[in-house]
């Protein structure tokens, strides 16, 4: 191991919500992003890896959203789809600072600017 972060598959399903009180594993993300030894987004390191930094969009009967990982200026993080299409990117709220373990919790602002909370399931080698 060099000391490099490691790619990692990270696997994230929609937390408690009045909708799914017990959350739910049909509706989430997963992506994959060069994480540190404490779990946080590298952004160096995603600069060499930006196109294997890919993100699957999966909610529930929707059809699933292919798309890439991106930082944008000052420093955000966002899922950027491959789609044609006026979607916004759905933007990571403060990814640079969370560490993606699992137990975690993250959020997501949606296309529509809808703040979503997610828990980090799985952190995989990829």
């Amino acid at each position: 191991m060099g000391d490099h972060p490691a790619l990692k598959k990270i696997r994230l399903n929609l937390a408690r919500t009045k909708e799914f009180p017990q959350g739910s594993a049909r509706h989430g993300y997963e992506f994959t992003a060069p994480l540190d030894e404490t779990g946080h987004i590298d952004a160096s390191h995603w600069k060499k890896e930006r196109d294997h930094c890919r993100v699957r969009r999966f909610w529930g009967g929707e059809e699933e959203e292919i798309g890439h990982l991106i930082h944008r200026p000052g420093g955000s993080w966002a899922f950027h789809y491959d789609i044609d299409g006026e979607d916004d990117d759905e933007a990571g709220y403060r990814f640079g600072a969370h560490a993606f373990n699992p137990g975690e919790y993250v959020s997501i602002k949606d296309e529509d600017g809808d703040l979503h909370t997610f828990q980090v399931v799985t952190v995989q080698p990829v």
